[in-house]
């Protein structure tokens, strides 16, 4: 049976203000997720449908709190909580916050590609 730990993943992303571990599991990837600064995604999503993030998740938070933006309502989750973050969505997260979450590669992947571009590029401002 296929499984992952933030110590077996096979990839590592330290992107400064997180750093993810993650696992492709049967078409999920499984992220294990820690965040070092307080994050509001807004400006990583720029170019995607409504400029929010297109891929759906289930996750849990160990620690911390996230709040996933939509345009009507705001979700908020802290340490204990499992998830379900529909397509629609920005997430905000505190620094301190680790969550595991899993995700359709596909989709998450289209999502991070754009995601990837956005931060490249406010890193070189």
């Amino acid at each position: 049976m296929p499984k992952a730990s933030r110590e077996t993943a096979s990839q590592m992303e330290d992107m400064g203000v997180m750093v993810g571990h993650y696992e492709e599991l049967g078409g999920y990837t499984v992220g294990f997720e820690s965040f070092r600064e307080d994050a509001d995604a807004t400006p990583l999503f720029k170019g995607l449908p409504d400029d929010r993030c297109q891929s759906p998740h289930w996750g849990y938070v160990v620690s911390g709190s996230v709040v996933f933006r939509y345009s009507d309502r705001e979700e908020t989750y802290e340490g204990g909580d499992a998830y379900y973050a529909p397509p629609g969505h920005i997430p905000v997260v505190t620094a301190g916050t680790e969550v595991i979450e899993f995700s359709p590669t596909e989709e998450y992947g289209r999502t991070m590609e754009v995601l990837a571009k956005n931060l490249a590029a406010v890193a070189a401002n």
